[in-house]
């Protein structure tokens, strides 16, 4: 593939009363955007020029009736509906979320068709007026795939994978299986060989339940079925290591031995992952064919209108799924005409080197990023 090709990048508008047309703006004001994608905004000349004119935004696009009209150097904007619909900036309403979601439809659509290459959602809130699965549940269900797609939080080096939907917490026990846990591991191990470049990436599976005092027993959930998956995983090549309990394993910084995360249930992987990241971070579907990611930014609605947002997670969600198309077709490329495998790689099976995080060693684990075995995002 011609790595100076630009990216067709489809932007869907996200809540029609939110910060989808002000991170647009001001993602694409640097002319730097222009000149590494193409992109495609799902979404309405009305609403986008309300917002413009709301936040005093020098902004300009071009309207397109098709995403094959798009053109390179400008901020294409293709309407996905006609109706007039009422902006009240930072105001949930069922309309605005309908809105949003249209345009999602209609990049589906047109994906379909091969129209684009990656997919950036603006925000959709989930409120007590407009109530749905979330933009990733959305588009999995809207798509069909035989893979089980994974919501993967990114930012400063960490990529937390949740191997449960979001479910309240007295769900989530009945809710992990081992063989969830398998599935949710072995897409993450894919992505990350895939879409990361990352030849043989580690993951961290963490437990349930917290550590249980000095004697270090954790709970029945930890014993039954978290670590048969880690040991079916191992048999499967794949390294995972773990049960880790949540508190310590991310309280003592041991993320820098990890390529992926493994969390349990939502909280468990959110919550640290921002308190440890410097900005707000991207969520990206793993397991999809379409390459999709947004911005991790949260009560998004209630920013709306003020001036105020950091769009730099949103430009970053961009780079990422750029990053991840032509990561992708670089994988795949060698794929077609495959070399046998000549060897065969020798592991170490102890359970002391599979449940034990690895010492801090120059051979093993290097410092501040240095000569790893992977390829950085923007």
């Amino acid at each position: 593939m011609n790595d100076n090709k630009r990216v067709r990048v489809a932007i869907t508008h996200g809540d029609t009363n939110g910060i989808g047309y002000e991170l647009i703006f001001k993602t694409f004001a640097e002319p730097e955007m222009l000149e590494l994608c193409t992109p495609i905004v799902y979404g309405s000349p009305k609403v986008a020029t309300y917002h413009r004119n709301a936040l005093d935004i020098e902004a300009n696009f071009t309207i397109i009736k098709d995403a094959s009209e798009a053109q390179d150097g400008r901020l294409n904007l293709l309407p996905v509906f006609d109706d007039e619909i009422k902006v009240d900036l930072g105001v949930a309403s069922e309309e605005s979320g309908i809105a949003g979601l249209r345009a999602v439809d209609k990049a589906l659509e047109d994906y379909c068709q091969g129209l684009f290459d990656v997919l950036v959602t603006a925000p959709i809130d989930n409120n007590e007026h407009f109530h749905f699965s979330g933009q990733s549940r959305y588009i999995e269900d809207h798509m069909e795939s035989e893979e089980q797609a994974l919501s993967v939080l990114i930012n400063d080096g960490l990529r937390v994978a949740l191997a449960t939907r979001n479910l309240p917490l007295r769900q989530v026990a009945e809710s992990i299986s081992k063989a969830s846990i398998i599935n949710n591991a072995s897409a993450l191990f894919k992505s990350l060989r895939r879409d990361f470049r990352l030849s043989c990436p580690r993951i961290a599976v963490l437990g349930l339940n917290p550590k249980a005092g000095d004697n270090g027993l954790l709970g029945s959930e930890e014993h039954e079925i978290i670590m048969p998956a880690i040991d079916e995983l191992v048999e499967n090549g794949i390294q995972a290591f773990g049960p880790y309990p949540a508190d310590t394993f991310f309280g003592c910084n041991n993320t820098e031995y990890f390529d992926g995360i493994l969390a349990m249930y939502y909280e468990q992987g959110l919550a640290p992952f921002r308190t440890l990241s410097a900005s707000h971070g991207i969520i990206y579907t793993a397991g999809l064919p379409l390459v999709r990611t947004s911005a991790e930014i949260p009560d998004s609605l209630s920013l709306a209108g003020k001036g105020v947002i950091d769009e730099q997670p949103f430009r970053h969600a961009i780079y990422l799924a750029i990053d991840i198309f032509r990561n992708r077709a670089e994988y795949d490329a060698p794929m077609g005409n495959p070399l046998p495998k000549l060897y065969k790689e020798r592991r170490d099976e102890s359970d002391k080197v599979r449940f034990a995080i690895p010492r801090k060693r120059e051979d093993r684990i290097p410092n501040n990023g240095e000569n790893r075995n992977t390829k950085e995002t923007h």
